[in-house]
């Protein structure tokens, strides 16, 4: 555990998240929490050495698996953004047999424990802007889309800490599998403009860090959206993103280890970025048509 300011620590240890937490007189409040129930363990009892105060609040950055499973080993209500609480509510208490299946993979010690994780659903949910004021802090949960439809960032201002979810990893590929690039892409911009004090940013995975950590995505995700807007101005057919995976894959180092499932991953967000792109396309001929008509 790092403490990256006063009363406010960091894990990245564990496997697949960061994960934070703020300590205030009121209590905790934990910033995602891991998903693996070894994992989860630990961080229990690190916060119970850090503080005997209750655990306030479990904010989700986002609704990947990833971020959301861990919940359940946790006693406390979950913020997160409303799109999330609304995939979240649509499991009716169980999550898709392939969420359990994918982290079993990844950890098959675990599968006894997985299979009784169930759906915790956010307690408060927000659109836009979410201010909480507890115990004489300001924690500032704002909706920021892009890797995500509910990626959220959560401030603390008066230290300058912005926790960035998957909008920001490091060391390893942004996972793109329900990416919206051009919000991300603009998400990204105002971080590094003056609107955000944030002298440290705590990445969804990887080493803390500072603003300066959102260049290589933005150059990632720029770079993909040029490969993949040629191949549907050249007429390619979606399958054609294959094509580009030996591109992309040298980008960010991977072990052995996970190298087959990142190169999923990456055709999977290829794939992605391609409607969306193909879709960007089809709006704008839609509108120079009606143009077009309004004109004559």
């Amino acid at each position: 555990m790092e403490q990256i300011a006063p009363d406010i620590y960091v894990e990245t240890g564990y496997r697949a998240v960061n994960v934070g937490v703020i300590v205030t007189d009121e209590g905790l409040i934990a910033v995602d929490v891991p998903p693996f129930p070894a994992d989860a363990r630990r961080w229990r009892l690190r916060l119970a050495q850090l503080s005997p105060s209750r655990l306030l609040f479990v904010i989700n950055t986002d609704g990947h698996r990833d971020r959301v499973m861990g919940d359940h080993w946790f006693d406390a209500p979950v913020i997160a953004h409303e799109t999330v609480g609304d995939k979240l509510r649509g499991y009716n208490g169980a999550f898709p047999q392939a969420f359990i299946d994918a982290l079993t993979a990844r950890d098959p010690e675990a599968a006894g424990d997985l299979e009784h994780v169930r759906v915790v659903a956010p307690e408060v949910t927000f659109t836009r802007r979410l201010m909480l004021h507890l115990g004489g802090r300001i924690v500032v949960l704002m909706h920021m889309p892009g890797p995500t439809p509910g990626s959220i960032w959560v401030a603390c201002p008066a230290e300058a800490v912005l926790f960035t979810g998957a909008s920001i990893v490091t060391g390893t590929h942004p996972n793109l599998t329900e990416a919206e690039t051009k919000p991300w892409l603009e998400s990204l911009v105002e971080l590094r403009r003056d609107r955000f004090r944030a002298r440290v940013v705590v990445p969804g995975r990887g080493p803390v860090t500072d603003k300066a950590a959102s260049e290589p995505i933005s150059a990632y995700l720029r770079q993909m959206r040029t490969r993949i807007r040629a191949l549907i101005q050249a007429g390619r057919p979606r399958s054609e993103t294959s094509s580009l995976v030996s591109e992309f894959l040298p980008l960010f180092p991977i072990s052995e280890e996970t190298r087959d499932r990142t190169q999923r991953r990456l055709k999977t967000g290829l794939d992605r970025v391609y409607e969306e792109i193909k879709a960007e396309i089809a709006r704008g001929q839609k509108t120079k048509k009606d143009e077009t008509r309004a004109a004559g």
